[in-house]
């Protein structure tokens, strides 16, 4: 794509409507009317942040016809010169923030109105600058915050030079954080005891021998500060001993405090869920013949889709087959504005730990009453669906049911029948159930080869735990054909009911995801290049175009490294009330539909489809539609946050497990490259550490980020992202997961030329001769 040196569009204005917007005075047109000027364009989108969708501009300026054209053009050119960023289907300035963010109160300001920053950098925003500041504004009757609290917040730029640049008003406010602190009991040695946090910002606590409350030294406990004399240490009285630190479930409370993930079910939530009883038959179509099954994970407590596949009837459709998806009717039981509903908005997901869950929902509602167990009738939100031999849906219904799951299958049991060895359990269901399945995945994979989405190959490692729940060993689980029938089915039934909503104009929440920003995009381009392998520029890309590349690095000593890198290129899926596409998966409009119970996201879809098709009164409610885009962005977050605590645990458990090998040598990958050194990552256990760039030998290092290396200024010989080396461990400390690591490989010649490698030498200012005198005086 060719940018414009001299500033101007791309293309000339081909109509000549005079503009809607005030004061526009930009170019002329054919009949010596004005179109906006590109400081207008970019003026009205600085304004005005809630309105910067393409629609948006064309209609504050008047533009329509080929005028729309012109101002794509124009909008084209501002993204390839880097003064506007998308975001979802609207536009920002580069380090603005959007028009809905979570922020953090951290102080106020001299005339005391309260200042915070977003709690989260946008990942799109390469920068390394400081968060944008926003004054919180208080409106009579508004919602009140304070300094700690984390809000869900509308911003608004200012005009401000000095101060912050923008002003929010509060939408809601995230739970109070915690007072209690978590820590581990220490034994001094003059006999007493004290409490080293889990948190390096906070101060330790003295506890008295009263107050330990049995906990006992290397407890991992919970403890509330009480107030003490005005001199001297600060001290506390253990609430809760959760137990010793070696113990995974101890680790796993370290990131559910950490993170502030809500873990303890209200009393009213309980008592809700338990006054829940059985559905009944009434309003439903009786599916309790049909030979649906679940298939899951052999260590699954909930089983919240269950599917089936037949040949379909009608002979127009020859070959084609009709599968059918059945999800647990979560939305029956959590009713909008409930108790239930509430907690489940506040915790938007269930996390997922080594050995525990944190469910969105109770236990009554998640493993029972919404849990699709064999033999037991259940209600259940159905989609069939038919397809032609080739995998091409040509038509979807949806269906509000009762249920019997005929059999429950772990993934292992199902693929070992396909494959010739069926147990007792498995026997009798091969023909009339299994087999079927298998048939219609056969053309559902052809129908995804000819859709060619993303194909990465990244393993994903589990964590076994021994009986006492430390760590036993890391494996890759095989990817069977059973694990990928049971995910194509279920992206199958989130298309089709993203496609119900949209042709009902019901509203939803999206599963979006956005293509490499043009950013992202030229990193990568520039990368590939040291390769040899071209991305094209100007055409929108595709995943067809990553595959390719995929294609031509697959066997190669280089496999890992590209598909890292262009993993990292992608944009983070979200959920959103606008429409963008997914583009990882190269859908056009997806939803999430299929995970009710352990997704907030999911239960709004349903609820979407109950009012969009008529199947009852427990579907969206105005007030709920009023709220998505705040919904969305709560949700988002909740998600980043599960994550965010399940890579923690895994880093903790895994430096807990190996703090009595420090001066051992392991094999690692490289698996990331700062400024500051190199992340490693164990193969074997699926962890990082770190090696400092001071330490990587006695010539300095520059770090080359288009090659993603650290390269030698002398020698020109590195490190880079996905090399193997070896490591010496020389520092840990697990309850912050951290790992420091000694370099023992040799660095390499680099693969491709030198050229971003002497850019980055050539970039090289005062803070790195800063950072190269730093390393310099700590090897002598």
């Amino acid at each position: 794509m060719a940018r414009s040196i001299s500033g101007k569009s791309r293309s000339k204005p081909r109509s000549a409507k005079s503009s809607g917007a005030k004061g526009a005075s930009g170019a002329k047109g054919p009949s010596d009317t004005r179109l906006p000027s590109r400081d207008e364009v970019l003026r009205f989108i600085t304004d005005n942040p809630d309105r910067t969708a393409k629609r948006d501009i064309a209609k504050a300026f008047g533009l329509k016809g080929g005028d729309r054209i012109w101002l794509k053009d124009i909008l084209r050119d501002l993204q390839d010169e880097g003064l506007l960023k998308k975001t979802r289907k609207r536009l920002l300035r580069p380090g603005a923030l959007p028009h809905v963010v979570v922020l953090d109160i951290f102080s106020r300001d001299a005339s005391g109105a309260l200042l915070a920053r977003p709690a989260e950098k946008d990942d799109q925003d390469e920068g390394e600058g400081p968060l944008p500041l926003v004054e919180i504004r208080t409106q009579k009757g508004g919602k009140a915050a304070g300094i700690g609290d984390r809000v869900l917040a509308r911003v608004f730029p200012t005009e401000s030079k000095d101060g912050p640049a923008y002003t929010g008003r509060v939408m809601k406010v995230f739970e109070k954080r915690r007072q209690n602190v978590l820590g581990v009991v220490r034994k001094s040695q003059d006999g007493g005891f004290r409490i080293e946090p889990v948190e390096r910002t906070q101060r330790e606590l003295v506890i008295d021998a009263d107050y330990l409350n049995d906990a006992q030294d290397g407890d991992l406990v919970e403890v509330e500060p009480v107030s003490g004399g005005r001199y001297g240490p600060s001290r506390g009285k253990v609430t809760s001993v959760i137990g010793s630190l070696s113990s995974e479930k101890a680790v796993s409370m370290i990131a559910i405090h950490a993170h502030e993930i809500p873990h303890v079910f209200p009393d009213q939530v309980i008592a809700e869920a338990e006054a829940a009883e059985p559905i009944t038959l009434s309003g439903r179509e009786d599916w309790r013949d049909r030979l649906l099954i679940t298939i899951d994970p052999a260590d699954a407590k909930d089983h919240d889709d269950a599917v089936m596949a037949e040949p379909d009837p009608d002979e127009k459709n020859r070959g084609g087959f009709i599968a059918t998806v059945a999800i647990a009717d979560v939305a029956h039981y959590v009713r909008q504005g409930s108790a239930l509903d509430r907690e489940a908005l506040k915790r938007g997901n269930s996390v997922y730990f080594p050995d525990r869950v944190v469910p969105m929902l109770p236990e009554r509602i998640s493993n029972d009453l919404c849990s699709l167990r064999e033999g037991e009738a259940r209600p259940a939100m159905a989609v069939r669906m038919r397809f032609t031999a080739t995998g091409r849906k040509i038509g979807h219904s949806f269906h509000r049911v009762i249920m019997r799951s005929a059999a429950k299958l772990s993934y292992q049991q199902a693929q070992s029948a396909i494959d010739g060895n069926p147990d007792d359990r498995t026997g009798p269901l091969l023909e009339t159930i299994l087999q079927p399945l298998w048939d219609a995945y056969g053309a559902l994979r052809r129908g995804r080869e000819e859709r060619q989405p993303l194909e990465l190959d990244l393993p994903e490692r589990k964590i076994l735990l021994k009986e006492d729940g430390t760590v036993d060993r890391v494996v890759v689980p095989p990817r069977l054909d059973a694990h990928k029938l049971i995910e194509e089915f279920m992206v199958q039934a989130n298309v089709a009911a993203a496609e119900t909503l949209e042709a009902k104009r019901q509203a939803l929440v999206y599963r979006v995801h956005d293509a490499p920003s043009l950013a992202k995009q030229e990193a990568l381009r520039e990368f590939l290049q040291s390769f040899e392998i071209s991305l094209a520029r100007g055409a929108q890309l595709k995943p067809a175009q990553f595959n390719a590349i995929l294609s031509r690095v697959r066997d190669t000593e280089h496999e890992q490294l590209v598909n890292e890198v262009v993993l990292r290129s992608q944009s983070q899926a979200v959920y959103a009330p606008e429409n963008l596409g997914h583009f990882g998966l190269n859908l056009r409009r997806y939803a999430h539909f299929t995970s009710p119970i352990r997704r907030y996201a999911d239960l709004i879809v349903h609820r979407a489809l109950i009012s969009a098709l008529g199947l009852g009164d427990d579907g969206l409610k105005p007030e709920e539609e009023a709220r998505l885009e705040e919904t969305a962005a709560l949700i988002s977050a909740t998600e980043r946050r599960a994550m965010a605590a399940e890579r923690d645990t895994v880093d903790r458990l895994v430096a807990e497990h190996l703090s009595s090998r420090i001066g051992e040598e392991f094999d690692a990958r490289i698996s990331g490259v700062a400024k500051a050194g190199l992340f490693v990552q164990l193969p074997d256990y699926g962890a990082d550490g770190f090696v400092p760039v001071s330490t990587l030998g006695d010539e300095y290092y520059i770090y080359d980020e288009a090659r993603h290396a650290m390269v030698g200024e002398r020698s020109g010989r590195g490190f880079q992202l996905g090399d193997s080396v070896s490591v010496r461990l020389v520092e840990i400390a697990p309850m912050a997961g951290a790992m420091r690591f000694e370099m023992l490989s040799k660095p390499d010649k680099l693969p491709g030329s030198m050229k971003s490698f002497h850019k980055a030498k050539g970039r090289r200012g005062s803070s790195q001769g800063k950072s190269r005198r730093a390393s310099q005086s700590r090897r002598r």
